[in-house]
């Protein structure tokens, strides 16, 4: 799964990675958790320009009676994704992109849970494949919601963890934006594990365990004993 993320990286690479013609100034994050704002780039109301939009992270689907749902749907399979109930329209119709610069993974020890905070080779930004969704209360109040897909883990990281979020490469950033693109398959053949070489992977402080520790400790490496 992918229960935590990162993005620190300044606002003007960030948009230029995505080709974004304007944003809003990005402030560092190093330990994004569900239910709070995450980062995200959408195809915007003309159907060809990328915007960064703030999504709640959790989708709740827009049956839902209450946004609580939401907490327990932060990642989405993508063995499933096409025929899930809570995620199928949103795979068809609302496709995005997660901005991120590193995710945390927890590798299971004899005396613990030790996270490891996962990025690029170069430490560069990269996108998650995600799916947002749009909810109203019974009170009227609209809320965006996204949600990350996830897949088999590569291997480097297999041996953390049986699940790692999809990483697309900037050449199929436009194909898995383009709303005009309903066929299951050819989206799905996108969803497949990111090459080890690419990636690298190190232990962090515990201390990224509270969503309310969010400063650059949370990705500094930590010696293990």
């Amino acid at each position: 799964m992918c229960g935590r993320f990162t993005l620190a990286t300044a606002t003007e690479i960030v948009a230029d990675f995505f080709e974004l013609a304007a944003t809003r100034d990005l402030t560092n994050r190093y330990n994004i958790a569900p239910t709070q704002s995450a980062p995200a780039i959408l195809i915007g109301h003309n159907g060809q320009s990328r915007v960064h939009r703030e999504l709640r992270w959790g989708l709740i689907p827009p049956w839902a009676k209450n946004a609580s749902i939401g907490a327990r749907m932060i990642n989405a399979r993508a063995e499933t994704v096409a025929e899930k109930p809570s995620y199928r329209a949103a795979f068809k119709q609302r496709r995005c992109l997660i901005a991120a610069d590193g995710f945390y993974e927890w590798k299971k020890t004899e005396t613990g849970k030790q996270p490891h905070c996962i990025r690029m080779s170069d430490d560069g930004v990269f996108a998650m494949a995600g799916l947002w969704e749009r909810w109203r209360s019974p009170h009227g109040s609209q809320v965006d919601t996204c949600t990350i897909i996830t897949t088999e883990p590569n291997e480097l990281l297999a041996d953390i963890h049986n699940r790692m979020p999809v990483i697309l490469t900037r050449d199929r950033f436009a194909e898995w934006l383009d709303l005009e693109n309903e066929d299951p398959k050819s989206l799905r053949a996108l969803l497949k594990p990111f090459p080890s070489d690419a990636m690298k992977h190190y232990p962090v402080s515990t201390r990224v365990n509270a969503p309310a520790n969010d400063d650059q400790d949370c990705v500094a490496p930590v010696a293990l004993e």
